[in-house]
């Protein structure tokens, strides 16, 4: 195992943790995640209804994921200057129009449309996903590892709302998958009323500057460049399963109701490791988590190759879940060491761009690879960039042992 070393505290000045407003941002995050487990359970069903050219039937999730990458950076940067609240209700709101939106491009059967609803919804995930610096920014710096992956655990109950909200708003109206849509956006305006509660500190005038290194200084760290590779490309590689999942299963006779079974133990696999992965990254150390997650990732692509059935299914997307939430955490826990306060922003509005740059990639190449090279040969892909991690994380290992970690 990698020796355990701990991490210097990005906000020294924090003595104090808010386990109100983690229990809040949890909540936050329960709602966003039943948003993205609906959208991944429906994507590629409707796309596969209203594009023309079926490979392209997860376009909808590209434009999603891409919709989240550009506005990752700008949403960063906006709130380091108006707060944190502002944004997330500012994100609330914008899902209710992405929603309506798609719900009439379904009601109309064009996909371009779908398409540009999608991304317009993607722009709230990535809104979302600051919840966990967030986190990070209530808790007392001993807390923080704790803290991150608590707001992560709030996702669990979205596993298991998402698709049922899907499933069970699916025939409402004639047209198939507009009333869940329309259902989305109620839960967006819930997530609207519980943002408003969040008390997160407002922005310092250190934060708002904007100064400090340059963006390429801060990325060429070595600590900043495996939190991307084990949060970014550890994202896109459980992105292209998942995504492709639905379809798979569909392409083996299986219905619907499966599918979302399964993208509900996914999503509960990703989620619920966040009651204990802050407690096991404080005693086993950050790196040796990331590695816990490759291998379990591993195992998901092992039982992937041994067979189709609705439980291999099932177990095969549950590992994949708890790998992404031991790297993923991991990968943030890791990137808090990489900026001061000025930096702040840009460095984690910069880490956020990689996720979804990743996960657009991912999701655009899975509907064409599950269309035409297959499941098994998807999962025999993943097994060189699970290396590329592993590899990674004993390199900055090494580093450690070498030379010591200093505050960024």
């Amino acid at each position: 195992m990698i020796a355990a070393i701990p991490f210097p505290a990005a906000f020294p000045h924090r003595v104090r943790t808010s386990y109100r407003d983690i229990f809040l941002l949890a909540c936050c995050q329960a709602l966003l995640l039943t948003n993205g487990a609906a959208l991944i359970t429906m994507n590629g069903l409707v796309g596969y209804e209203l594009a023309g050219t079926k490979a392209l039937a997860t376009l909808g999730v590209t434009a999603y994921v891409l919709g989240s990458a550009i506005a990752t950076m700008p949403a960063s940067l906006w709130m380091a200057r108006v707060g944190r609240r502002a944004g997330f209700m500012a994100g609330a709101l914008i899902n209710v129009g992405g929603c309506a939106l798609a719900a009439f491009a379904i009601s109309q059967r064009s996909f371009v449309l779908y398409c540009v609803a999608t991304a317009t919804i993607g722009i709230y995930n990535a809104i979302g996903l600051q919840y966990r610096f967030a986190a990070a920014e209530v808790a007392a710096p001993a807390d923080k590892a704790r803290a991150i992956s608590l707001v992560l655990a709030g996702g669990i109950v979205g596993g298991f709302i998402g698709p049922q909200s899907a499933r069970w708003a699916m025939d409402i109206f004639s047209t198939p998958f507009l009333g869940s849509f329309l259902l989305l956006a109620a839960y967006a305006l819930v997530a609207l009323a519980v943002q408003s509660r969040v008390r997160v500190p407002a922005p310092t005038i250190e934060e708002r500057s904007g100064g400090g290194r340059r963006l390429g200084a801060i990325m060429r760290q070595p600590t900043f460049i495996v939190a991307a590779l084990a949060g970014g490309l550890g994202y896109g590689l459980m992105n292209l399963l998942m995504t492709a999942t639905p379809l798979a299963m569909s392409f083996c006779d299986h219905p619907f109701a499966a599918a979302a079974f399964v993208i509900e133990w996914h999503v509960v696999g990703m989620y619920a490791p966040g009651f204990v992965t802050g407690t096991l990254i404080r005693r086993l150390g950050v790196l040796n988590v990331i590695l816990v997650g490759v291998v379990l990732v591993i195992g998901c692509i092992v039982v992937a190759l041994n067979g189709n059935t609705i439980a291999h299914f099932v177990v095969a997307l549950t590992l994949l879940g708890i790998g992404w939430n031991f790297m993923y955490t991991g990968g943030t826990t890791l990137l808090t060491e990489c900026y001061r306060p000025a930096e702040k922003a840009r460095t984690q509005g910069a880490n956020d761009f990689i996720v979804f740059t990743t996960m657009g990639i991912s999701s655009l190449a899975s509907g064409a690879m599950v269309s035409s090279v297959g499941w098994e040969t998807m999962n025999r892909a993943v097994l060189p960039f699970l290396a590329v991690i592993a590899g990674a994380v004993f390199w900055l290992a090494w580093r450690r042992r070498a030379r010591p970690a200093t505050a960024p």
